[in-house]
């Protein structure tokens, strides 16, 4: 006969990204138990790095919650990944032979939604290391952008960098005027030659520009006129996101993501007036999709 702590269900959730991959643990009376933070959980920027650090914040959540003889192989996963949006890597993700009981693997945006919303509709802009808009209205999932950095992803953190980044090696070759951009970003990298800045940018991820972005919000914020025109281009860019999401008549919208503080000021006032605190991050989402998709079962 089995005791009652072997009936006991635990549930992880997992949110991964192009910076951290985030853990967590609950009892399936969804008190939080442990928590665990990893390195990035893009399978487009590598599918071995993407299952690692699935794997080791798991772990770690499971040492910080101190259960003693439970191992992943007792806990249903629920699994929100940027980059699966992209049919081939749900696919492969889908086919890795996991520790868990059981995985249930969606998109960090349906969990980031979830999450925001307590599980009803809602829409979400992310906007950290990359940006998007999802919203979830009556079972229909609608995503715009997501389309990954350098080729999409405006108004996210690794654009911003990006920007700045490509505005300090235009001044250096004196084909537009300096700005206070230049100082900051030389100075974080410890360079004052173009050609070094190259050196240290060139084929870096987008986690890498990201951490660049505060500088063109510091330097806006001090009035700045270069980076003020890159964080109202950005920003702007957020706006009409919010905008075309809220076409879907979603109950809630919220802002989430790193740069939500740095970015929310500046957007369109009449958006900035119809976003919502999100009620819970993503990783609590993950939760929550996880048992559902279990009760559907």
């Amino acid at each position: 006969m089995s005791s009652s702590s072997d009936k006991k269900e635990y549930f992880l959730g997992i949110d991964g990204g192009g910076s951290k991959c985030k853990a967590i643990i609950v009892s399936s009376d969804n008190v939080i138990l442990g928590t665990g933070i990893s390195g990035p959980a893009n399978p487009l920027h590598g599918y071995e790095q993407a299952i690692n650090s699935i794997t080791e914040s798991a772990q770690l959540a499971l040492a910080d919650a101190g259960l003693t003889g439970i191992g992943l192989e007792n806990i249903y996963a629920g699994v929100g990944l940027a980059g699966v949006n992209l049919p081939v890597l749900f696919a492969k993700m889908s086919q890795w032979e996991h520790p868990f009981k059981q995985m249930f693997l969606t998109t960090d945006l349906l969990i980031a939604c979830l999450g925001a919303h307590e599980g009803s509709d809602g829409a979400v802009i992310i906007s950290g290391t990359g940006s998007c808009g999802f919203s979830y209205v009556a079972g229909h999932p609608y995503t715009l952008g997501g389309h990954g950095f350098p080729h999409g992803d405006k108004g996210s953190g690794a654009w911003f960098g990006f920007q700045a980044a490509n505005h300090v090696l235009m001044s250096l070759d004196g084909l537009v005027e300096p700005s206070s951009i230049n100082d900051k970003l030389l100075t974080l990298h410890n360079v004052k030659e173009g050609i070094d800045l190259v050196e240290i940018i060139a084929g870096k991820p987008a986690a890498f520009y990201a951490k660049m972005a505060n500088i063109v919000f510091d330097a806006a914020e001090e009035g700045d006129v270069v980076a003020k025109k890159i964080v109202e281009e950005g920003a702007g860019y957020i706006s009409n996101v919010a905008r075309q999401l809220l076409l879907q008549n979603p109950p809630r919208i919220s802002l989430i993501g790193g740069l939500t503080p740095r970015l929310k000021p500046w957007l369109d006032q009449e958006i900035q007036d119809k976003l919502e605190e999100p009620i819970s991050p993503p990783e609590i989402g993950s939760i929550l999709f996880a048992q559902q998709q279990l009760a559907l079962l």
